[in-house]
């Protein structure tokens, strides 16, 4: 379950993070694609260091909470690198 919460929130990290940085925006299914990738390395990631609210392994909300920022983050992340190597390939 904390798998989907971090995929699902990655993959509106990915098209809050398009949205917001216009010229690195990849579109809805990129942004979508680059976000559920990075959502699920970045709460998988954070959760390992002990910081991705799952270090307990309940689904209390501030597991959930912890899962939702993780992936969000780790989604908007992974979207603007993504960007930024597509622009500079374009270059």
């Amino acid at each position: 379950m904390e798998l989907l919460i971090g995929l699902l929130s990655g993959a509106v990290g990915g098209n809050v993070a398009g949205g917001v940085m216009k010229n690195l925006n990849l579109g809805v299914l990129g942004n979508s694609i680059a976000g559920i990738v990075g959502g699920g390395i970045g709460g998988q990631v954070l959760s390992m260091l002990g910081a991705g609210g799952m270090a307990g392994g309940g689904m209390d909300i501030g597991s959930i909470i912890g899962q939702v920022a993780s992936g969000g983050i780790g989604g908007g992340v992974l979207m603007a690198v993504i960007g930024l190597v597509k622009n500079a390939m374009a270059k």
